[in-house]
């Protein structure tokens, strides 16, 4: 009887860095996977997710990822632009607890008392919480922002909410000086570049007008950033690929 291997941390951790790398490189595999994302989209899979009753419009690959990110970084600080039924919110905001981390900074131009309330009845992790109701790209929002997280830039940025390019590059030239080095800027639904045009939801962006086209020209203009190749390459299924950016210097105001 073969005597059983037993990896250390260290060793299976590299042995999960090249599987995933192999499984990055399998064309066919990820081609597999786009098609099952696609198809399943027919039906809104990436909507089918609660946290705490209210829905993620996500994919939960996705928001493990960003769970890693949120527990390897600490951030003080987690702005998202995008609430919809803020069950991401209330996502970070309970690891956040978790973590004795800080407060969750939520942005949209539509926040119904209804959804607020529902957001305010979950105690301790609800206070942690703060909305914004106004466009994410209005200076009076970003200033609003400023005077919440002064001087820190210990901030994670999640980039959710209208998908066209000219809305995105602004949302990425605004809120990336906020981020510090080490820290994150995810830019979401980067795969609307890769998949067939969304016949059956009619949006005004689609190939060559979205969070990808954005993001590409961003990384241009700005050399603070780079795609976290490692996360990209163990999620397989994701709604944001090379939408995980990580920030390699500061910037200064």
């Amino acid at each position: 009887m073969a005597e059983k291997k037993l990896f250390t941390r260290k060793e299976f951790e590299n042995l999960r860095i090249e599987s995933a790398k192999d499984m990055a490189a399998d064309k066919k595999l990820q081609a597999d996977a786009l098609d099952v994302l696609v198809r399943a989209d027919q039906y809104r899979w990436i909507h089918q997710t609660n946290w705490l009753g209210e829905p993620i419009l996500n994919l939960p690959q996705d928001m493990f990822a960003i769970q890693e990110i949120i527990f390897k970084t600490k951030p003080k600080y987690i702005i998202e632009s995008g609430v919809a039924w803020g069950g991401s919110l209330l996502f970070y905001s309970t690891l956040m607890e978790i973590l004795s981390g800080g407060q969750i900074i939520g942005i949209d131009t539509y926040i119904p008392d209804d959804l607020k309330q529902r957001l305010n009845s979950h105690g301790k992790i609800s206070e942690r919480l703060t909305l914004i109701n106004g466009s994410s790209v209005e200076q009076d929002t970003v200033n609003k922002v400023k005077a919440l997280i002064g001087d820190c830039r210990e901030v994670m940025v999640v980039l959710d909410s209208f998908h066209t390019h000219e809305h995105v590059l602004n949302e990425l030239r605004l809120y990336s000086p906020f981020v510090g080095k080490g820290f994150y800027l995810i830019c979401g639904d980067t795969i609307v570049e890769d998949i067939p045009e969304q016949e059956h939801r009619s949006r005004p962006w689609g190939h060559g007008n979205n969070p990808k086209t954005a993001l590409w020209q961003f990384l241009k203009e700005n050399d603070r950033f780079e795609i976290d190749k490692e996360i990209d390459n163990k999620l397989l299924l994701t709604c944001n690929p090379d939408g995980y950016l990580k920030c390699r210097k500061d910037y200064y105001f």
